[in-house]
């Protein structure tokens, strides 16, 4: 194989969104993932690219936001370059409200929105009619955000894949010779592996079990929240239900939690009844002792940087996660925000 100047290691959204924004910034790249692409939790079904909730604001909050605003442009520029779809759609969220309690906290959300996210996309707060592509709602009201997107993990995934060779990376399914700098976006078992090399826990991997459903929405369906569980149409004509967050992480096998899944996502959408479930999924998600994303240099491994722990948020940060990345591996140039860096889940 041809000498590189970045290996990146992981064929997880990290990875490969950090590899195409490296390849497109010039670098000669070379991608290795030992299983499969998308082996880990980038492999799921459910694609939600929501924001947090417009208050508290924070590091980790205005990241997400720039990451999301972003996130029309680059995955458009993923369908462009390899010619395939990733099932991105920005057609929003409804929420649904719990009581008047939370009616009345989602409205004062709504003027943090208006502040926070300076016209970017709206918050609104809206009476719920319980006809169509609309959940139940106990408390009379939705809400509406016009800021979540929603995208098919699997599709945006394969679309990288072939961007990037599109671009000439290598993509290496096994393993290969780490040539240049060495980027490590390896999941859970790569925050196992930072924590035994530097003696102390910076985190690991929690369950998740999710599934899809045949069902065609309306093509400009939003994606929904009800009941804790994100209801996500995709343009397949599939519906994707999730999630579990479990901390047993001794068996990856689905089991009767979907089962229950189902019938909270069919009572909380009527409509779903009788849509047979095609898919079942099981997966370890990586989250960082922090709860952010852990980026930047490995403590001790000149060289060598970490991209990892997007936990339930990789997909929606992956864009900014692959430019701040880019920028300190190529340039050194360091935006990392503060909470995110290795050293804050030490």
């Amino acid at each position: 194989m041809a000498s590189v100047d970045v290996t990146v290691r992981g064929g997880g959204i990290f990875g490969l969104a950090c590899a195409w924004v490296l390849a497109g910034r010039g670098a000669k790249v070379r991608l290795i993932e030992t299983r499969a692409i998308g082996a880990g939790s980038s492999g799921g079904l459910v694609g939600a690219l929501s924001p947090h909730v417009p208050e508290q604001w924070n590091p980790k909050k205005q990241f997400q936001l720039e990451s999301l605003l972003m996130a029309a442009a680059f995955w458009g520029g993923v369908s462009r370059a390899s010619g395939l779809p990733t099932g991105y759609v920005r057609s929003g969220r409804l929420q649904a409200l719990a009581d008047a309690a939370a009616v009345a906290k989602a409205s004062e959300r709504a003027e943090g929105a208006r502040e926070l996210w300076r016209g970017a996309a709206e918050w609104q707060v809206q009476p719920a009619t319980g006809a169509g592509w609309e959940p139940l709602s106990p408390g009379g009201y939705l809400v509406r955000d016009t800021l979540s997107a929603r995208l098919h993990p699997r599709l945006a995934a394969r679309a990288l894949v072939a961007a990037l060779q599109g671009a000439g990376a290598e993509v290496v399914i096994g393993d290969a010779a780490e040539d240049g700098l060495v980027l490590h976006a390896t999941g859970a078992a790569g925050l196992a592996a930072l924590s035994d090399d530097l003696g102390r826990h910076v985190g690991g991997g929690l369950k998740g079990q999710a599934l899809a459903l045949r069902f065609a929405a309306p093509p400009d369906a939003p994606q929904l929240y009800a009941d804790g569980l994100h209801i996500v149409p995709h343009p397949d004509g599939t519906v994707a239900i999730g999630s579990t967050s479990e901390r047993d992480v001794t068996d990856l096998a689905t089991d009767h939690q979907l089962d229950a899944l189902h019938a909270r996502a069919v009572a909380a959408l009527p409509c779903l009844a009788g849509a047979p479930v095609i898919d079942r999924w099981a997966g370890l998600r990586p989250r960082a002792r922090s709860r952010a994303p852990m980026l930047g240099a490995w403590p001790g491994r000149p060289g060598h940087f970490i991209a990892n722990g997007g936990f339930k948020i990789g997909f929606g940060m992956a864009p900014k996660v692959a430019e701040v990345m880019a920028d300190l591996i190529l340039t050194g140039q360091d935006d990392i925000p503060p909470g995110f860096r290795v050293e804050d889940s030490l």
